[in-house]
């Protein structure tokens, strides 16, 4: 039955109807003594019998004329679409009204059946996220292919399970779709856990991302450490860039030899051609411009651009970018299989760690990113479908142009504007709604809203569904946890839904710092304790034979002797001995040798 079961006389009859709303008067039995089933409350869904069809509304306001269960309650409701006979008889939803109700038509709470001919969708082209809050032996299924093609969105404060709910449907999405490539920018180090077994994990430790893969603008970034660039430093980096990639490309496919003198007009290249050079090269082009000037006193800006750049290579912060700086290579398509598995070997999903970057670089690598994964669609023609995910969305692409970074926001939002025409796909994740960029919202035919109390967040959420939805958003502030209302495509009508639970292992959970360590933060606070963090901190920004040497160092100090006595390179390889058989007393160094200097 498309009508309740309990509903054995009309729960009510419809006052007024117009465009996508109406208003109904209540029968005394919906609202004095009903069965739990037939309550009837604001997120109740309503059945109008007309002469062709079943109208769905549901009730967003509850009022009453006068005092007592008997004076009279009217219903306001959202009309949504109407179900009609398929083929067969079957029940079958449509949205849109084609036949209104008229005044005086009856008015039931919708049954089981109706709700399931509505909202039970399953087949080949759907995920199921969880259940529906009015019936959870319903599920709540989602057109992956609507959803993806067209972009999607989540919002929600801290706290309501919104990380959770990403991973339910990313892990519903790789299922249905093992062609797929996801990749996920992870700012707050949370998402490993989730998808362990189905992605790769990159970090500064292992990701390669060679500077030269940095257009002109990141490029400029990262050499000036987040602050805008100095125009007469910048307009030497224009020049002289283009002249290192010609003066690498000559070294390497031009016979082994690089010519000396570089006509500026004659290269092909660009600043922003991702093709290999050397920062030696454009350091020594730098100099030679220098040396070139006859007013000495305007060298400053040259001798200063050099100090910037020497300065950012030789921070250990930036090996994943300068490594191998000065020894060049094309690895252009070794890093696109690394950060967008297009050989998957069985893990299709990229989770990009950011914790551990410098900030004043996270920006600048996002754009790289983002950038690059909707360059490989266009390049490719599509060859594979990609889903580019954005946790803390609002930071990269803020609706404020006055802050954040120009090229992280027109990266994002050309994959919004443009992606879906390339394969590449977009999905957003914030918990300020009102902060991102109002354009790329529009862009996201799917949206996923939990619990938001901020106003502002609602309007901006409010102003992205259609007309006949945005009543519901009056329910948001109210939500529960893990519960959520999806507008869009993505779904046959406005849902309210619950994710599905997941399983303890899977949820998503900051790997910067354990609950147990904070829970434990004020056990076990001694001196010792201190010099510890401390010598974690500064081994985060040292590079690893620094930190092999210096502990060396201090191994050779347990020897007991001086270094006068015998060679450095002897007393290493005793430290070394000690270290491979702990608790063996270290043999005594031999006559001194030739001297070595230890490599630290």
């Amino acid at each position: 039955m498309l009508l309740s079961p309990s509903a054995h006389t009309a729960l009510g009859i419809v006052l007024a109807v117009g465009g996508s709303k109406g208003k109904v008067q209540l029968a005394p039995q919906a609202h004095s003594g009903s069965p739990d089933d037939a309550h009837v409350t604001v997120g109740k869904f309503l059945a109008i019998r007309t002469a062709s069809s079943t109208v769905i509304g549901v009730i967003t306001e509850i009022e009453t004329g006068g005092q007592g269960a008997d004076s009279g309650l009217t219903a306001r409701i959202d009309l949504f679409g109407e179900i009609r006979r398929g083929d067969g008889g079957r029940p079958v939803f449509q949205r849109g009204i084609t036949n209104y109700p008229a005044v005086g038509d009856r008015v039931d709470l919708l049954g089981n059946d109706g709700l399931r001919a509505v909202y039970d969708t399953a087949g080949a082209d759907v995920i199921n996220i969880g259940h529906l809050q009015q019936d959870g032996t319903i599920g709540a299924y989602i057109k992956v292919n609507e959803m993806l093609r067209k972009h999607f969105a989540f919002f929600g404060s801290t706290g309501v399970g919104k990380s959770s709910a990403v991973a339910v449907i990313l892990r519903q999405v790789l299922e249905a779709k093992p062609n797929l490539r996801v990749f996920l920018v992870d700012p707050h180090n949370e998402y490993a856990r989730s998808f362990r077994e189905k992605a790769q994990v990159l970090t500064p430790k292992n990701l390669k991302l060679p500077f030269w893969l940095f257009n002109f603008e990141e490029t400029v970034d990262v050499f000036f450490r987040g602050r805008p660039g100095l125009e007469e430093e910048v307009e030497i980096l224009s020049h002289v860039i283009p002249l290192a990639k010609a003066q690498f490309s000559l070294a390497h496919g031009g016979g082994g030899h690089t010519l000396r003198k570089i006509d500026p007009t004659g290269t092909a290249y660009t600043v922003d051609t991702p093709v290999p050079y050397r920062l030696s090269d454009l350091v020594a082009l730098i100099d030679e411009r220098m040396g070139k000037l006859e007013n000495r006193s305007s060298t400053t800006k040259y001798g200063r651009l050099i100090s910037r750049i020497e300065t950012v290579r030789k921070d250990l912060r930036y090996a994943f970018m300068f490594d191998n700086a000065n020894v060049g290579g094309d690895t252009m398509a070794d890093v696109l299989n690394q950060l967008f598995r297009l050989v998957p070997e069985g893990k299709p999903m990229t989770v990009m760690q950011l914790a551990g970057f410098p900030a004043e670089v996270v920006d600048s690598v996002v754009s790289v990113l983002g950038r690059m994964a909707f360059e490989f669609g266009l390049w490719s023609d599509g060859a594979l479908e990609l889903l580019f995910v954005c946790e803390e969305a609002h930071r990269y692409a803020p609706g404020d142009k006055s802050i954040g970074f120009g090229p992280t926001r027109k990266a994002v939002s050309r994959i919004a504007k443009e992606g879906r025409k390339y394969g590449v796909f977009l999905g957003l994740v914030t918990q300020r709604a009102a902060e991102l960029d109002a354009t790329i919202i529009s862009q996201c035919s799917t949206l996923f809203a939990m619990r938001m109390a901020n106003e502002r967040d609602q309007q901006v959420i409010r102003s992205a569904v259609s007309d006949a939805a945005a009543s519901l958003l009056e329910f948001l502030p109210s939500l529960g946890t893990r519960e959520a209302f999806a507008f869009g495509e993505g779904v046959a009508l406005p849902t309210r839904l619950r994710f599905s639970q997941l399983a303890p292992e899977h949820i998503p959970r900051s790997e910067s710092v354990s609950s147990s360590a904070l829970a434990d933060s004020s056990m076990g606070v001694d001196a010792a304790f201190i010099e510890r963090v401390v010598e974690r901190w500064r081994g985060a920004t040292m590079g690893s034979k620094r930190k092999i040497g210096e502990s060396l160092i201090g191994d050779i100090e347990k020897l007991n002797v001086s270094p006068h006595e015998t060679d450095r390179a002897t007393l290493r390889e005793a430290a070394l001995a000690m270290r491979r058989e702990p608790g063996a007393e270290p043999a005594k160094p031999g006559p001194a040798g030739p001297s070595v200097a230890l490599r630290k």
